[in-house]
């Protein structure tokens, strides 16, 4: 008859400390705004439901930027109701940049660890268990969303769109091979020191922001997981997505081409 191994007592004092460490770990949710008001609402339920369920610490910090459709009125009205230890609001005067967002929502986060996502409902909550799961058992420094490997896929996009997202992977793919499948993404979680970090050293901004990211992170050898995720087209309001980004976008590549 075998018996099961015993654990060892420093086997079992890593493990504790370990649990301990993770017991202390906390999410910041950075949600940039703009014209969000019919999303907002739900977007907030969503995570507080799939973060709740899961037993994590958080909060959702809301980074407007002078939405001009009552977006941070809205926001007020959450914080209300969630609590303001869960709803934390950082407004902005306007538009200021993707990029800036991250900046002014980080100074103000409590947690050691940052969760970046879209507002308009194209990521689902029910990932952030998986990417912080990944993120645990790998002790990796990023996870990201992706949309191209696994079950990973996209709706609701027409074929215009799903062209310029596809063409954009595969060239920066071609030229600067960053070891992740998808660059264009903006559905991560991050170590903050690690965040903090990258922002500092990246100066795109928009739709080339998010792809920045993974190539400084190649090159300062931060660890980087995957999670397949299903992106959504955005539910309410407009896509802002448009030519002058595709030419930024481009620019950007050629670029990082020419100085990684």
């Amino acid at each position: 008859m075998m018996y099961p191994k015993r654990e060892t007592r420093s086997a079992k004092m890593a493990r504790d400390n370990e649990e301990k460490s993770r017991a202390g770990d906390k999410y910041s949710i950075l949600l940039p705004t703009y014209n969000e008001r019919e999303n907002l609402p739900i977007i907030i339920w969503l995570i507080c439901q799939y973060l709740d369920k899961s037993g994590y610490n958080y909060e959702i910090i809301v980074i407007d930027d002078g939405s001009p459709d009552g977006t941070l009125d809205v926001a007020k009205q959450l914080q209300k109701i969630y609590g303001e230890e869960k709803i934390v609001l950082r407004p902005r005067e306007k538009k200021l940049g993707l990029g800036t967002a991250y900046i002014h929502g980080m100074k103000h986060a409590t947690g050691n660890f940052i969760v970046i996502m879209d507002a308009d409902l194209s990521h689902h909550p029910k990932f952030i268990p998986e990417f912080i799961k990944l993120q645990q058992e790998g002790n990796y420094d990023l996870v990201s969303g992706t949309r191209y490997i696994g079950n990973g896929g996209v709706y609701g996009w027409d074929f215009k769109r799903k062209l310029v997202s596809r063409g954009a992977n595969f060239l920066t793919q071609l030229l600067l091979r960053p070891g992740a499948s998808d660059l264009t993404g903006s559905f991560r979680l991050y170590k903050k020191s690690v965040l903090e970090n990258l922002v500092a050293r990246c100066v795109s901004k928009g739709y080339v922001f998010q792809m920045e990211m993974i190539i400084r992170a190649r090159q300062l050898n931060y660890s980087i997981g995957e999670v397949p995720i299903t992106f959504v087209d955005r539910v309410y309001g407009e896509s802002k997505l448009g030519g002058s980004e595709i030419i930024q976008f481009a620019k950007a590549l050629l670029h990082l081409f020419a100085t990684t």
